[in-house]
């Protein structure tokens, strides 16, 4: 930019991959210790967690707030967890700076809090569900307030976490283990619990205009979709609030010519937030057009109703479809509150956060030879609300979920003593590719939000954050046979089979 500034021209660039790697911000990088105090029976009865947060050579613009206040609402995840401390240490360095990336703090807060869950079951006796069972927030406590204040306002995370079972064949994973042991194989199960937070600016203004002629309505929006289909989506609640076809309806996304204001694309917010400024716009339409059609007929607004994308003059036979009323609006000469007849601005500032949650069982098995991990099954089952497209949802959780095992596995930005960073190509950071990733199970329970009139969760991260633990653990129930208690990520061939002789080498 500043550049074109000075010469007065425009200037393109482009980012090599080495550069990216180089000098694109990086995530979670942290060292966590955490502790978990347990009854008798297995309820929690406190957890304390210690980190220290690497923030890079300086401070990008969420860094802190992504180690420190992004995790803190869900740190307790689904549970009842009556005490809570978490203190973090933010530390510079020479590396790259460290921001947000998928999750942005949730996965990192889910990791911790489900492989300690995994480890008071494995201490106290328990299976990984019964631990779950016992200690879940239940459907009927809703809305609950968690001890760090976020009030989750529906749920039923006992429910979605037998439909999982049931959908993962839980019952079966004996007889697959004992398979698997016959051919020299190392079966895991691994089950993970996440509660996630959207987060993001509370508000979003758009803009409508008519174009009657053309038979076509544009909304401009301030976010901008990189892949998610969020037009699709916007252009699905606008329509079905107006009663037309979700192709008359154009998306102008992200276009700050046309519009100065927005809130971006990030948090899982952005049908949370558009979704329901198009509602609110709808309802603006339908009002305004009462107005409008009460003004050409000499009629009172009162006598317009509205169904099925007509006004309609009660008494009468005077029947108008939207893009008839924004055509007759605009020959016409109305007075000034309704000048511009059908076109106008509408915004929604939300109430509360939402609290997508759901269950992850993933099954690995691992060739305790070269500790390669391979994994087999994967098993969705979550709660985003009002499910508004069904196949977008899927893009996103199945997307989430492979990044989730990608850091799981093996990605692992690495510098050496002299701040050299020696993992900047694809020969050295180890990318998920689809020959490694299993076919993956989604489905999920419409349990609607009860804070916006959509009722929907948001989705666009929720895979990943789900992801990582429930990897994790089904790697340590594989390895357990061989008494290895702990490994972090990523777990890497080199890892695991490190891992196994060392507690080979202590039993003998």
């Amino acid at each position: 930019m500043q550049a074109a500034r000075l010469l007065q021209k425009p200037l393109k660039w482009t980012c090599d991959r080495s550069e990216a790697f180089l000098s694109d911000t990086h995530g979670r990088d942290l060292k966590s210790t955490a502790d978990m105090a347990f009854d008798p029976e297995g309820r929690i009865l406190g957890y304390r967690i210690r980190t220290i947060a690497n923030m890079g050579a300086c401070l990008s613009n969420f860094g802190p707030a992504i180690a420190t206040l992004a995790p803190l609402q869900v740190a307790p995840g689904p549970y009842h967890i009556p005490a809570f401390h978490q203190q973090v240490t933010g530390v510079y360095t020479n590396s790259a700076p460290v921001d947000a990336y998928r999750g942005a703090g949730r996965p990192e807060a889910a990791y911790l809090l489900e492989r300690l869950i995994h480890q008071g079951a494995m201490d106290l006796g328990l299976s990984q569900d019964e631990i779950r069972r016992r200690n879940f927030v239940r459907a009927d406590q809703m809305p609950y307030k968690n001890v760090t204040g976020a009030i989750y306002d529906s749920g039923d995370f006992t429910g979605n976490m037998h439909d999982a079972m049931a959908r993962a064949d839980w019952a079966g994973f004996a007889t697959r283990r004992q398979q698997a042991t016959e051919h020299g194989l190392l079966r895991g199960l691994g089950m993970a619990y996440y509660v996630e937070c959207t987060l993001g600016d509370p508000m979003e203004e758009i803009d409508i205009s008519f174009d009657p002629k053309a038979g076509r309505v544009s909304v401009s929006v301030g976010t901008q979709s990189n892949g998610q289909g969020h037009e699709t989506a916007y252009a699905q609640v606008f329509a079905d609030r107006l009663g037309i076809d979700p192709y008359q309806v154009d998306i102008l996304q992200g276009d700050s010519a046309i519009k100065n204001t927005g809130g971006g694309t990030g948090g899982s917010r952005s049908l949370q937030m558009i979704g329901n400024a198009c509602i609110a716009a709808g309802d603006s339409v339908i009002e305004r057009g009462k107005e409008v059609m009460a003004h050409l007929y000499e009629a009172s607004p009162d006598d317009i109703r509205f169904e099925d994308g007509f006004f309609e003059l009660s008494g009468t036979n005077r029947r108008l479809g939207v893009f008839e009323l924004a055509d007759e609006a605009a020959k016409a000469d109305l007075p000034q509150a309704l000048a511009r007849g059908l076109d106008l601005s509408a915004s929604y500032t939300k109430s509360a956060s939402t609290f997508p949650n759901g269950c992850h069982i993933a099954e690995v098995e691992i060739d305790p030879q070269t500790g390669v991990v391979a994994v087999k099954r994967y098993t969705v089952v979550d709660d985003f609300g009002t499910v508004i497209n069904p196949m977008l949802v899927a893009g996103q959780v199945h997307g989430g979920v492979v990044q989730g095992i990608g850091q799981a596995l093996g990605e692992d930005v690495i510098y050496d003593e002299n701040a050299q960073l020696l993992s900047g190509s694809f020969m050295d950071y180890p990318m998920p590719k689809a020959g490694d990733m299993p076919v993956i199970d989604f489905s999920y329970n419409e349990i609607p939000c009860q804070t916006n009139p959509l009722g929907l969760k948001g989705c666009g991260e929720a895979g990943t954050i789900g992801a990582c633990p429930s990897v994790m653990i089904a790697i340590l129930d594989a390895l357990a046979p061989k008494g290895v208690k702990a490994l972090d990520m990523p777990a890497t061939p080199f890892a695991i089979w490190s891992a196994i002789n060392k507690a080979e080498a202590k039993a003998a």
